[in-house]
């Protein structure tokens, strides 16, 4: 089965190398989906593939890079038609 879900990470996420950290976990994998900067400070994804790969992700989001520090992680299921992507793509900060 083929899901979708929106990440939210809080923490050092920024300037620490998380978004390619995500980019390069998530393309390993063959998800679909994107990753960005907040203003807020936190980290926005959506993956979208089957449900054990995108848990598999999920369970990596806590880790994050060597210099990173993960305070919370949030999941949201998101429609699959919302992702138009093929592949992992890094966005700028929204």
């Amino acid at each position: 089965m083929t899901v979708a879900r929106r990440f939210r990470i809080w923490g050092r996420v920024q300037g620490v190398g998380y978004r390619g950290f995500v980019w390069r976990t998530a393309s390993e994998l063959g998800l679909a989906g994107w990753v960005r900067n907040r203003v807020d400070g936190t980290v926005e994804l959506v993956a979208c593939g089957p449900q054990e790969v995108v848990d598999a992700l999920a369970a990596r989001l806590g880790d994050g890079p060597r210099f990173a520090r993960v305070d919370r992680v949030e999941a949201m299921t998101e429609a699959v038609e919302s992702v138009t992507e093929t592949g992992f793509m890094v966005h700028p900060t929204s």
